[in-house]
């Protein structure tokens, strides 16, 4: 079980990757790009909780059309620092049949969690599927994930990472900023 000096301790310990400053000029960017792309389709927006609340957040501001917004639960890490296997907790409440879909998580790792909402959409029969992530890492993808984000905020090499939505251990998500652990256990 985690204790609270040891959050604090893997705070203070952390290097900061980007400023909050840095990542409001990456989501001004992706926001642009979105736009762009999407400005005229009414995409439904897809949050998946609870790391992308805090970037989906920031980010739906800053887009000025027509959308919805709705959340899935999906996860693998369950308050630890190992992906497992995949549990759906909550499915998007509205019909995603013939919809744009925008797929807004905080981290692109592996990919297989996005990657099992991307064919959740394609079986709901979703018309066009985009996918955006606050993070991306720079790493191999696990086998059978064979894309990429279509929109990114900003980019990582492979270190556990936390805050503005990621999680060590199911905190530190408030933290304005993204941080890499040092020392990790």
């Amino acid at each position: 079980m985690t204790t609270t000096d040891n959050i604090h301790t893997i705070l203070e310990k952390a290097e900061c990757l980007y400023s909050t400053t840095e990542i409001n000029e990456a989501l001004d960017q992706m926001a642009k790009e979105i736009s762009q792309k999407l400005k005229n389709t009414n995409p439904l927006i897809l949050c998946v909780m609870t790391g992308a609340l805090i970037p989906t957040g920031h980010l739906v501001t800053r887009l000025h059309f027509p959308l919805e917004i709705d959340y899935l639960h999906v996860t693998r890490y369950r308050g630890t620092t190992r992906g497992g296997d995949l549990h759906w907790l909550v499915e998007p409440r509205q019909s995603l049949k013939d919809r744009t879909i925008l797929i807004v998580d905080d981290i692109m790792d592996g990919g297989l969690t996005l990657s099992a909402i991307i064919d959740y959409c394609r079986q709901a029969k979703a018309k066009d599927i985009y996918t955006a992530v606050m993070v991306s890492k720079k790493r191999v993808r696990e086998p059978g994930v064979n894309f990429e984000p279509d929109f990114v905020g900003v980019r990582t090499e492979d270190k556990y990472l936390f805050g503005f939505g990621l999680d060590y251990e199911e905190h530190l998500r408030n933290v304005p900023g993204i941080y890499a652990v040092n020392d990790l256990k």
